[in-house]
């Protein structure tokens, strides 16, 4: 307000410039995914129209029923689904366990424990594929849903244990103190009170994990042959010829993917913003 007073010219200059900004992001962001709805609902020769007539061309349902129609697609989300709840549960179950024991308690090593556990969570998945591989092979989990899972504990109880952990700091530990005096045991006392006040930091934690487990590619390619998620059929789609790429059913089958996602962060969106909004501030 004190500029609007003094410089009423650069105040409404800086704001003209903020909304603009903010378009230009939102138009960024939005345009791609709004031209693959588009694109969905339209035939395989509307896609090489002008944008104007492409555009106002009639829409159709046929790349959706041709996607749910085929049965790699369906059985790709199914195989999604596992591997990504799968890794969630063990995550936010040894991830719970993990940032307890690191917000709470004081052992020698403790802050070089929290940065390797940084440092394996932002480490490059191409430089472990090989030794997963010999692993998952060696224990029999190849083109395996087991394998999958086993794999993605890589990224995701790192990221479940780092962030967690700055929450957990964050608890009042007279609640601890008194489900103790109470005579809880260090068990209960993590499941029936702690787990309680921590519910949106898992919310968002296992939330975020889904969202990067559903999307894995890389893993998924290399370890399955036949059971493959629904990423890696998407990627591998082909039409009637080696030169034919069904573009209509390939952004068909990303919009059905991509909608549970949306769908997921809108219904726990308060949680979610609790949850990474906790710990940032210490009272």
């Amino acid at each position: 307000m004190y500029l609007k007073r003094t410089n009423p010219a650069l105040y409404y200059l800086q704001r003209v410039g903020f909304y603009v900004l903010v378009v230009v992001i939102t138009l960024y962001l939005l345009v791609p995914f709004l031209w693959a709805v588009l694109t969905s609902f339209r035939r395989a020769g509307d896609l090489f129209l002008q944008p104007m007539a492409f555009a106002s061309a009639p829409s159709t349902l046929s790349n959706y029923a041709d996607v749910f129609a085929n049965p790699s697609f369906r059985l790709g989300l199914l195989y999604s689904l596992i591997t990504a709840v799968g890794a969630v549960a063990i995550a936010l179950l040894f991830g719970s366990f993990a940032a307890y024991a690191l917000g709470r308690f004081k052992f020698k090593f403790k802050s070089a424990v929290l940065y390797i556990v940084l440092a394996v969570s932002v480490f490059p998945q191409i430089a472990v594929l090989g030794g997963l591989y010999t692993l998952i092979n060696s224990l029999n989990l190849y083109n395996n849903p087991g394998g999958l899972i086993l794999s993605y504990l890589i990224f995701t109880i790192p990221f479940t244990v780092w962030v967690l952990t700055s929450f957990v700091r964050d608890i009042p530990g007279e609640l601890e103190e008194a489900a103790l005096v109470d005579g809880a045991s260090p068990l209960q006392t993590l499941f029936k009170v702690l787990f309680p006040v921590m519910m949106p930091a898992l919310v968002t934690t296992g939330l975020l994990a889904f969202i990067n487990a559903w999307n894995e590619y890389l893993f998924a390619l290399t370890f399955t042959s036949t059971k493959r998620t629904v990423p890696v059929v998407i990627a591998n789609y082909s039409g009637a010829t080696q030169f034919d790429q069904p573009w209509g059913q390939i952004m068909a089958a990303s919009i059905v993917v991509t909608v549970p996602l949306i769908i997921l962060v809108l219904v726990f969106q308060r949680n979610i913003v609790s949850g990474l909004t906790a710990g940032a501030v210490k009272g």
